[in-house]
Parts: C-alpha cells; sequence; structure tokens
C-alpha cells in the first residue's frame, strides 16, 4: 500500500507534550504510525519526505476567518497553507456567505465579496455544496452569521425582529446547523446587528446549543462599556447554555480611555465565569490595529440597490444624520482621531490607498464623515472594497491575552493567493497571523515553548470545535500535518507590503494529500468541508 512517510524530524503532536524525534507513516489520508527512529526502514513504497531538522506538527487551525468567499474566488489558499494552516474556522463576527434572499442585500456582510462570481446558493447546504465543489485546498469548519440572518429576514432595519422574523431565523439557523454548522456566530458592533437584543441572541444561542453548537461572538463594544460587552456575552452564552468563545477579546481595550484596565477586566470577567463553571474561551488576532471595511460606517439600508441606491443616499440628509448620531465600528475606530485611521485599497482612486482619513478630509475641505461619503462615493461599483486600518492597539497589551491559556490565535483575514484572481486583494494578517505568532511568542519574547505555541495553534483549537481526529498527531487521526523549521518559520508581509508569503514551512499535508513539498506548491488540494456531526467521531 503506497504511503508519505515524514523521516527524521522532531514530533511536536500538539498535545503540549515536548518534542520527540520520530517517523510519521500517513495512509489513506490518516496518520497510519508514529515510529521510533530507525524503525520505518529504507523499504516500503511511496513519497519520503526528509524533515531533519524540522518540527513535525499537526496542521495548524485558524480559529477566526473570514475566508468564506475568497475561497471560492481561488481555493488554493496560499496565504495559509505557506503557513502550515490546514483548517479555518468561517462566518465570524456576523459576517458570511449563508444564508441569502429576503429583504437585505445578499452581498452584503461577505468579506473579499466582488460581483463576477455568482451567489448562486441560498441556504447553508448549498454554500457548503458550492464550497466542497470549489475544493479548497483547506478544511474548512463554519458558523452560521447573524448578521446574514437578520439581513434574510429583517433586512436593514435596526430594530428587534418580530416574533415571525425570528422564527425564520431560527428555522434558519437549524438548516445550518444540521447542514454541519460548528455553531452561531455575531457581529453585534455592525450595521446590520446593532438593533438585535440580548434576548433574540439567547433564542438563537439555544437552538445552536441544542445542536452541539457554540457561540462565538464580536461583542456589542460601546464606547465606554468595555466591561458591559463582555458581560452581555456570558450572560446569552448562560442563559442559552452555549459554549462561549469571546472574538478577538482585545478590541474592548479600545473602548475605554484606560485600555489595559479594560483589557484586564475583560479577562478577570472571563475567569470569573469559568470558576463558575461556564465553558469561556477566546481568541485573538495578531494584528497590532483594527481593520474592517470603509462600507461598516454605513448604516445598511443606505447599501441597498448597488451603485444608483447608494449615489442616491450619499447626498441625503438622513445618511449624514445618522452617520453623526449614531456610532460604526469605523468611528468606534478612530476614537475622534481620524489621523490614525488609514484608507486601504480605494481601487477607482489609488492614490487615495495609504492616506488617513483626516488627510483626506482636510485636502477635500470637509469634516471626516464627509470625506468618508466621499470615498464610497468614488468606490460605489466595488463598495465593500475599499478598507480601513486604524492604529489602535499596543503589543504589549495585546500580551495580556496572548499570555493566558484559553486564549486562541486566529488570522481575523481572508485567505489569499499572491497571483491569480486574488492577486490585487489584501487583508492584513491572511499572510503573517501564525507566522508572527511563532516568531514572535517563541524565538523572540520566549513566551511560550515550541510545543505550547503548537498546542495552542492545534489541540487547543481542535478540542473548541469537538474535532476529535485533527488537531493532534496520533495513529488514526486526520493527516493534516505542517513540517516546518523552527529557526526560519517567520512573517514576510508588512503593513506596506502584506501579499509575501511566510518562510519557514518545509510540508503540508492537508488530510494526507501532499499540498506543499520543500516549499513550493504541489497543486494538489486536498480540503473539505467539515460538518460538525460527522468531526466529533
Amino acid at each position: 500500500m503506497s504511503a508519505t512517510m515524514i523521516v527524521g524530524g522532531e514530533v511536536v503532536d500538539g498535545t503540549g507534550a515536548p518534542p520527540r524525534p520520530a517517523d510519521v507513516v500517513v495512509r489513506d489520508g490518516r496518520v497510519a504510525e508514529i515510529l521510533a527512529p530507525g524503525q520505518l526502514g529504507a523499504g516500503g513504497a511511496g513519497e519520503r519526505l526528509d524533515a531533519r531538522g524540522l518540527c513535525v506538527a499537526p496542521g495548524f487551525i485558524d480559529i477566526h476567518s473570514h475566508s468564506d468567499f475568497t475561497l471560492l474566488v481561488d481555493p488554493r489558499a496560499a496565504s495559509a497553507i505557506a503557513q502550515g494552516v490546514t483548517t479555518e474556522v468561517i462566518g465570524n463576527c456576523g459576517y458570511g456567505c449563508a444564508p441569502l434572499g429576503g429583504p437585505g442585500p445578499d452581498e452584503a456582510n461577505i468579506y473579499g465579496y466582488r460581483p463576477d462570481l455568482a451567489l448562486g446558493w441560498r441556504g447553508t447546504a448549498g454554500y457548503f455544496a458550492r464550497l466542497a465543489q470549489a475544493r479548497p485546498a483547506v478544511n474548512v469548519a463554519a458558523l452560521v452569521p447573524n448578521g446574514k440572518l437578520r439581513l434574510a429576514t429583517v433586512g436593514a432595519a435596526d430594530r428587534p425582529a418580530a416574533p415571525d422574523e425570528l422564527a425564520l431565523m431560527e428555522r434558519q439557523l437549524a438548516e445550518g446547523m444540521e447542514a454541519g454548522a460548528f455553531g452561531l456566530s455575531t457581529g453585534l458592533e455592525y450595521g446590520p446587528e446593532r438593533g438585535c437584543p440580548e434576548q433574540e441572541i439567547v433564542a438563537l444561542c439555544r437552538v445552536a446549543a441544542q445542536r452541539g453548537g457554540l457561540y462565538a461572538t464580536h461583542t456589542r463594544n460601546q464606547e465606554g462599556r468595555a466591561a458591559e460587552a463582555i458581560a452581555e456575552a456570558i450572560r446569552t452564552a448562560a442563559a442559552a447554555g452555549a459554549p462561549l468563545q469571546i472574538s478577538h477579546i482585545s478590541s474592548v481595550s479600545r473602548l475605554e480611555a484606560d485600555g489595559r484596565a479594560a483589557l484586564e477586566r475583560a479577562i478577570a470577567q472571563v475567569e470569573a465565569a469559568r470558576a463558575r463553571g461556564q465553558d469561556v474561551a477566546f481568541d485573538m488576532h495578531t494584528r497590532l490595529f483594527g481593520t474592517t471595511t470603509l462600507s461598516a460606517a454605513l448604516p445598511p439600508w443606505a447599501l441597498a440597490g448597488g451603485r444608483a441606491g447608494l449615489e442616491a443616499r450619499l447626498g441625503d440628509g438622513r445618511l449624514r444624520r445618522e452617520l453623526r448620531e449614531r456610532p460604526s465600528i469605523v468611528t468606534r475606530l478612530a476614537r475622534g482621531d481620524w489621523s490614525r485611521v488609514m484608507l486601504l485599497g480605494c481601487r477607482a482612486r489609488p492614490e487615495r490607498s495609504g492616506r488617513s482619513i483626516a488627510e483626506l478630509a482636510t485636502e477635500l475641505g470637509a469634516d471626516p464623515l464627509d470625506a468618508i461619503l466621499a470615498v464610497l462615493r468614488d468606490e460605489a461599483d466595488q463598495v465593500h472594497a475599499p478598507m480601513v486600518a486604524a492604529f489602535v492597539y499596543n503589543e504589549e497589551d495585546a500580551r495580556l491575552a496572548f499570555d493566558h491559556p484559553a486564549c486562541m490565535v486566529g488570522s481575523d483575514a481572508t485567505t489569499l493567493c499572491p497571483d491569480g484572481p486574488l492577486a490585487d486583494a489584501f487583508f492584513h494578517g491572511a499572510y503573517t497571523w501564525a507566522a508572527w505568532f511563532f516568531r514572535r511568542f517563541v524565538r523572540e519574547l520566549r513566551a511560550l515553548t515550541l510545543e505550547g505555541a503548537v498546542h495552542r495553534l492545534t489541540g487547543l483549537p481542535a478540542a473548541r470545535l469537538g474535532l476529535k481526529r485533527r488537531g493532534a498527531l496520533r495513529p488514526g487521526a486526520w493527516a493534516d500535518i505542517t513540517v516546518f523549521d523552527p529557526a526560519t518559520f517567520a512573517e514576510r508581509g508588512t503593513l506596506d507590503a502584506p501579499n509575501r508569503l511566510a518562510a519557514g514551512v518545509r510540508h503540508v499535508l492537508v488530510n494526507g494529500v501532499l499540498t506543499l513539498r520543500d516549499g513550493a506548491p504541489t497543486g494538489a488540494r486536498g480540503g473539505r468541508v467539515l460538518r460538525r456531526a460527522e468531526e466529533a467521531v
């Protein structure tokens, strides 16, 4: 029987156990044997991968990804594979690709959306079928995004769901869970969910929890109410009986004048809930700035009707009043200092990319919110393409979260490729997140051991998702494997040039399919759409 043999490496198995020299044999997509050096011998047909001087680990799991759409555009997932990532969790922050239909614009709440790829499905099952047809290079586990549930039922209305609307949302969520989703996500700071009250979230979380799902939340994040953002998440999950995953917990630090104290308080709230027996964990991205689409500054109703509808509304006094009266995630990122909010990805006017909103406002002789409207008017053909980077975090504070044993690590980005249809796309963190985490926390800060960092990227998120046969190297596990050089694994992307593949990963297998050999892509893609019930056994 043909096999793939990974020979001469140090196995770091994902459990937190120290490295040990061993050879790994893969057959039929699974880990068949892990042998002490010398036991393998020279015989046996199949591929032999040289791992001398390298670490052999489970494939890394991106617990917080936004690749829902970009994996359809280009399923090679080069930015992920080059970092040893073999599984991504999509549908985060209330953003995603299903369900569609109803009163809200289908293209809203989809990171990386582009109109040249038709949204030819409606429910979660249809989206999963389309994703499986694309044959992604990485495995994909999905959450059902609340933003899409609301857009498909309540639409752009900034209010609680009516009883019949909530019943429809519950049915759509249940259908998504039955199709294989791993839980529910919310993005309570974004326009489509601003009118979503706590009791509505509890009702939806119950639907997910009754089917074995978790609740992942981008918290409500109102200025001056950092503690309440975390408290609401904990209350909601407790009332519904759902495991809670707090997304990029450091976001609370931008809600208070003393950001460090806000984050310390958030972690203390998590600790108190865990001490009471509640299942609570959190994750962090690896950027020292916040980022989102510039269009998130607008209420959902302003985006209906494509370019014509948007242009008609941009001069509307109602829209301008709402921008000033109702804070958005974009205004919260600025916190009154628009010099620290940088425009990125302006396609119609590329000379604006890399400039701050404050600079542009001065040039236009306008206030910052009017400058935002001017940018969106010019970019109306792809209004969701422009993004912002807001420099609101610092590494010293972020370490408070990363140092916690319940903290997982995610990209908070879309998976990309430096060539092909996504060559001109970007999302900071896509090419750098895992490599930055390893370089910084293992080699430079020595805050984590090699085995500790691998566990954060493999066994810990696998356990969170209930992936019984992923996240650890053991016989019978799916052969999601990364072979990398712990001395050179590092990011090469920068703020100015983000689309550079990471260095130091030698070989990657996804479900036993050799996807990266000697640092070069093989062209093979072995990823799968993971279904919660199937992965739990």
